[in-house]
């Protein structure tokens, strides 16, 4: 191996590579060396076999390196809040009380519609702070709060800015079939219309997004309307995902591995067929623990199954206003062990390479691989479980993007 004076060397490391080509626990390699050239990694080689070279060291002082975190479902951009709302219900109104007084998705549709680009950005850019903090290098956000072509354009420009000016790889997501407006109401097949002729190919050709995704459940679309804007995202070539099997079973998560499918998220009420069709078109299944919480939900995705049929299992924080306002993936990997029975070990994958698997990206994000992109986490812990043991601490050293070193302060370009 040639070594160049630009590359660079981590050393004195433990390396947490989930790379499967590693076939004990977290791929986990002590005394090996971290060679980075660029953005890339170059190689991970045991320490003392590279010649004499004139470039830069790093010393690791033995801690651990993982990949960098991969958020791959949340809801970033939103305007306003629904802390009344979630008080309202710990005071005992109900869910349809509070929709019928105007809440819901729809009540952050109507403050999104009214908040500017930059308050929207404003506050989503703090979001996103707290989510880099804590070692996420690469995120998926969603539309869905807009519901009409404007409003969908702008959320999207929004998740565009975001990418531009923060040190983090974004993955954009078209939810415009995520509740049907209240314009709407009395014509959901009509909004579905609106979506498969105006909405997904007009941004679609703008170059907004990256995947569609639609909430098909008995409180959002059908499977029918859900199976229509497959069919026009399926036309135009964009990869598809959905929110499914959450409160009820409708068998969208069968439909999500018909059409190839790059994830079905949720999924507590799933069932084995769905489970068989996922595992056939080796489709993730993201879970999103933190959503089970705020909602005190009692059906738990069914984690036994999926690990029998061998379903990739994603963990992601579903940040967003209404069912998940945390903005902490290892509060998400925590609760994804204490609530759902995951082990440590595969609530790592879940948020590295299963994780880029849900976005498309398994290629090049989610491990500590010759090839892929060099980003990565060095933290103060001796082994990968103590990074979410403690919540409340944050052992996070160095967050390194496309191979720089990035601090609080420094994760904006510029």
């Amino acid at each position: 191996m040639q070594i160049e004076s630009s590359d660079v060397i981590w050393r004195n490391a433990r390396l947490a590579t989930m790379d499967p080509a590693h076939m004990h626990a977290y791929g986990l390699l002590e005394r090996h060396d971290l060679v980075i050239r660029g953005d890339k990694i170059l190689a991970v080689v045991p320490e003392g076999t590279l010649p004499n070279h004139q470039c830069r060291v790093i010393d690791a002082e033995n801690r651990l390196i993982t990949p960098g975190l991969i958020d791959c479902h949340t809801h970033l951009v939103f305007g306003g809040n629904r802390a009344y709302e979630w008080e309202q219900r710990l005071n005992g109104v109900s869910y349809a009380q509070i929709s019928a007084q105007g809440g819901g998705i729809n009540s952050t549709v109507a403050a999104t519609r009214a908040s500017s680009i930059d308050s929207l950005l404003h506050h989503a850019q703090q979001r996103l702070n707290a989510l880099m903090a804590e070692g996420v290098t690469t995120i998926e956000m969603k539309s869905g709060y807009g519901l009409d072509l404007e409003s969908e354009e702008k959320i999207l420009q929004v998740i565009k800015q975001l990418s531009t000016d923060n040190l983090i790889d974004v993955s954009a997501t078209l939810l415009a079939a995520h509740t049907t407006p209240k314009e709407y109401k009395e014509n959901p097949d009509g909004y579905i219309d609106l979506i498969c002729r105006e909405i997904m190919p007009i941004l679609w050709q703008k170059g907004l997004f990256e995947a569609v995704d639609v909430f098909c459940e008995n409180v959002g679309f059908t499977l029918a309307q859900t199976e229509r804007v497959f069919q026009a995202a399926q036309s135009l070539g964009i990869p598809i995902k959905g929110h499914v099997e959450q409160l009820s079973n409708m068998g969208g998560s069968a439909l999500i591995a018909r059409y190839h499918g790059l994830s079905a998220d949720h999924i507590e009420f799933l069932d084995q067929p769905g489970i068989e069709a996922l595992s056939k078109q080796d489709t993730v299944a993201v879970l999103l623990p933190g959503a089970f919480y705020f909602l005190r939900e009692t059906q738990r995705p069914p984690v036994d199954l999926l690990r029998q049929f061998n379903v990739p299992m994603a963990v992601s924080t579903d940040f967003n206003p209404g069912t998940s306002p945390f903005a902490s993936l290892r509060m998400a990997m925590n609760m994804a062990c204490v609530q759902f029975g995951l082990t440590p070990e595969e609530a790592w994958l879940g948020v590295t390479r299963h994780a880029a698997q849900a976005l498309g990206r398994q290629q090049s994000h989610g491990q500590l691989s010759a090839g892929f992109k060099a980003n990565f986490i060095v933290w103060d812990a001796v082994h990968p479980v103590d990074v979410f043991y403690e919540l409340g601490h944050n052992p996070l050293v160095h967050r390194v993007f496309n191979g720089k070193i990035t601090d609080s302060s420094s994760n904006t370009r510029g």
